[in-house]
Order: structure tokens, then C-alpha cells, then sequence
């Protein structure tokens, strides 16, 4: 009995080592993270796939993190000539009263002066200042009502799915008393979730890249005064927030007010790999950068990206499709490009790949329809996750990393008599096999 005993603690021992060290240290993992703030969210900011996700698409209000939609329409009227960094304005009544009110921590910004688009994207990208914010809202739509209609329009453009944009700085409509912008509620929050404050994200430093050389500003000044970032994680070499710098963050927006708690928007690279986090509602200034760090650990240690189907590859049993009225009866397909994907270690053979083909290329036989030219689409290969923890992709509607199926060869059309034969030849071939059922059934 003793023996039966020990030899089952040690079976035991065994699965839960060989479970470990198998394959499955990811998923154990990906169990065991706990991130202690309401909602979060960590996104590939290559292919959106999202590595995790926790209560991603509660809304909550999102403080200053609401800013990522104003950089991103002041970057984009930039780069459609609307504007451009040296465009000068000046400061009108409502950010100047923000401004030089203490409790919006204002810059303290000056009237009847230029200030160029450079000087108050700074204020509003490194130290997340309202009133410069609201001032570029200002110059691009001429009121911030305009400007909001224009933020919530642009998320609708870019995939947002989750968000009500009602001022452009983050702060309640409540707190600005009667100068909350036109159109909207006098008691509103803006809200999001962490979702769409990641994909806000992911459109943000893909499309305007140029925004991280301002989050990643540590120092500047406005006005001689000093403008110092609020993100922590950056390379201060400051031994107060030395504990919270981490390698490769450069970007990208933090955010608080009372509704919404401590709230960070992170971004970092390293080795060529970018990953995008959202934290919302953590206990502290500190907290959120704890619970990034978490996330970015996660991420970096846990996922590489890997290139699981080469160009080129033919799935077995249907590498070689059958040719409706072609000079050949068959043409083989093959990938045209790789298919790849950030996989967890040790999840390699958890993906598979299968085809999607494009139906107006088929006949009802399935048979592609000839004239096929050389390399022609007939359909798209998708990735095909099989594991334990699939959190999708920012863009719900998404099923995953696909790349085109084309023909090697090209297949021409068969001439008219060879066409005219082979429908000879069905004709009678139909004919035979009728008499041959009909002769079948009389015995």
C-alpha cells in the first residue's frame, strides 16, 4: 500500500512538472496574472491580436487618455495641410480661464500672444495640459463643440467600438461649469473601453508615428516654465521613479480624475516588437505603471512573433484545384505571402491554417473558372488558434492574420471547338449514363 502510495505522488509530481515544462508555462500564466485595476488590455500593435484582455469593453471614464483622439486629429490636419507646426494662435477666453485655474493644473498661459502648434501640442502630449488642449481643438474645428463632433466621428472611422467623446481634454463637463462644449451634456463624462482606447492606441502610433517623439519627451518648458512628463516609465534616472522605468517605453498617455481613477496607456518596443496597454481605475499614480509593467512582462517574456506558414505554402489535399473550361483540367495554389502571429512559447503547433475561397471564382462543381491568370486571387489563407486562451483581436469582426491564396500558373481559356467537344461529349456521356440507370432499374 505504501508503495502504491509513493508511486502515485510521484505520477502526480510528474503531469504537474511535464505540464509545466511541456508547453504549458503559457497558459499557467496567462491563469495566474492578475492585474489589479478594473479594466486592462494588452494588444500587438502590429496585427491588433490581443495577448490579454480583462473587462475590455467596460466603459469607464478615461481622464486624459480622452487626449489620444485630440493629438490624433491635430496630427492628421498636419498632415493633410490644414495646418502645420509653425501655425501660430492665440489664447482665447476658455482655455485662458482653464489655465489659470489651480485646479486644472494649468501651464498658466499667456493672452494676445502666438504661441505655434509645436509649443501646445508639447504642453498637451508631455504634461497633458488642458488648456493648450483645448486651444488646438479651437484652431482646428473653431470650437471645441465642433472639435467633439469631430472626435466622435473619428471613431466611428477608426473602429471604435465603446466610447462618447464630450470634450476633448478628459476633464467632466460638470467640472468646466458653463463653458462644456456645445452639443453635449452639462453633466457628461467622456467614457470608453479599453478596447477602443487600444485601438485608438494602435491607430495613433501607426499612423502618426511622430507622436512618440513627444510622449517620449522627458523635459521641455512653455512660456519658462518646465513642462516634465507624467509618465514614470520612462528613462528618467531619477531615483524616485527609478522603480518604475522600463525598458523600451516611449509613449504614451496617462490619465486621472476622481470618476476615473489612475489610468495609463502604454506603449513600449523592443527587438523590432511593439505592444500596446490600456489600465483603467487602478488605486494609484504608481499603481497603473505596476500594472503596465505587469502586462509588458507578460508580453515580452511570454509571446515572440513567429512565422508559422512561409510564402509558398500548399496545404495538403488542396494544393491543386480542379479548372472548369481551361486548356488544363487543374492548377496548384500556394500562399502568396507568410502567415505569421504573436504565439505563445511553446503554442507553435496550437495554429493551423485553412482556406476561405472567393465563391465567384467556382463554379457550382467548385471548379475554377478558366481564363486564370498567373498568380491570381482565388481566396485567403486564415490562421486558425486551437489553444486555451484566445482573446481575439481589437477589431471583434477580425478573424485573425490571412494572406491571399493565388494560382502558380496561368490557365487560358479552351478555343471554341475544344469548348464545343467537351460539351459534345457531356451531352452524350449524360445520355449514356440515363440509359444505363434506366436498363439498371428493369433488372
Amino acid at each position: 500500500m505504501k508503495a502504491i502510495k509513493k508511486t502515485t505522488v510521484s505520477l502526480l509530481i510528474a503531469l504537474l512538472v511535464f505540464g509545466v515544462f511541456s508547453g504549458g508555462m503559457g497558459s499557467l500564466y496567462a491563469q495566474t496574472i492578475d492585474i489589479e485595476a478594473e479594466s486592462a488590455i494588452l494588444v500587438d500593435a502590429e496585427t491588433g491580436q490581443i495577448l490579454y484582455a480583462k473587462n475590455a469593453d467596460l466603459m469607464l471614464p478615461p481622464a486624459s487618455m480622452t487626449k489620444m483622439m485630440t493629438e490624433y486629429l491635430v496630427l492628421e490636419a498636419i498632415s493633410e495641410g490644414q495646418i502645420d507646426w509653425d501655425t501660430t494662435t492665440q489664447i482665447s477666453d476658455y482655455p485662458y480661464s482653464i489655465s489659470a485655474n489651480n485646479a486644472f493644473s494649468g501651464i498658466g498661459l499667456i493672452q494676445n500672444k502666438d504661441y505655434t502648434v509645436r509649443e501646445l501640442y508639447e504642453g498637451m502630449a508631455i504634461i497633458s495640459d488642458n488648456a493648450t488642449t483645448i486651444a488646438l481643438a479651437e484652431l482646428v474645428a473653431g470650437s471645441e463643440g465642433d472639435f467633439v463632433r469631430m472626435m466622435n466621428e473619428k471613431g466611428e472611422a477608426l473602429g471604435l467600438t465603446d466610447f462618447e467623446f464630450v470634450n476633448s481634454t478628459g476633464l467632466t463637463n460638470a467640472s468646466l461649469g458653463d463653458d462644456y462644449p456645445e452639443g453635449t451634456d452639462p453633466e457628461a463624462d467622456n467614457l470608453i473601453s479599453a478596447r477602443s482606447a487600444a485601438t485608438l492606441a494602435y491607430h495613433l502610433v501607426n499612423d502618426y508615428p511622430e507622436v512618440l517623439e513627444f510622449s517620449s519627451t522627458i523635459r521641455s518648458q512653455l512660456d519658462g516654465q518646465p513642462l516634465e512628463n507624467l509618465n514614470w516609465m520612462l528613462p528618467w534616472n531619477n531615483d524616485n521613479f527609478s522603480s518604475y522605468f522600463y525598458e523600451g517605453v516611449d509613449g504614451l498617455k496617462t490619465g486621472y480624475t476622481q470618476e476615473a481613477g489612475y489610468c495609463f496607456t502604454g506603449t513600449a518596443e523592443r527587438n523590432g516588437q511593439r505592444l500596446i496597454t490600456v489600465v483603467m481605475r487602478t488605486e494609484s499614480y504608481g499603481a497603473r505603471f505596476n500594472e503596465t509593467q505587469k502586462l509588458f512582462d507578460y508580453g515580452f517574456n511570454e509571446f515572440s512573433k513567429i512565422d508559422l506558414y512561409e510564402a509558398g505554402y500548399q496545404l495538403d489535399g488542396e494544393s491543386t484545384l480542379p479548372v472548369n473550361k481551361g486548356k488544363e483540367d487543374q492548377v496548384d495554389v500556394e500562399l502568396a505571402a507568410g502567415l505569421s502571429a504573436m504565439v505563445r512559447h511553446d503554442e507553435e503547433e496550437a495554429y493551423t491554417v485553412e482556406y476561405v475561397y472567393d465563391e465567384d471564382k467556382f463554379n457550382d462543381a467548385g471548379e475554377l473558372v478558366a481564363p486564370l491568370d498567373q498568380g491570381e486571387t482565388i481566396g485567403q489563407a486564415r490562421l486558425v488558434y486551437q489553444g486555451n486562451a484566445d482573446y481575439g483581436n481589437i477589431y471583434q469582426d477580425n478573424t485573425g492574420p490571412a494572406v491571399d491564396i493565388i494560382t502558380l500558373s496561368e490557365v487560358e481559356q479552351a478555343n471554341w471547338f475544344m469548348l464545343t467537344m467537351g460539351a459534345v461529349g457531356d451531352f452524350f456521356s449524360n445520355i449514356f449514363t440515363t440509359v444505363v440507370d434506366t436498363v439498371t432499374g428493369w433488372f
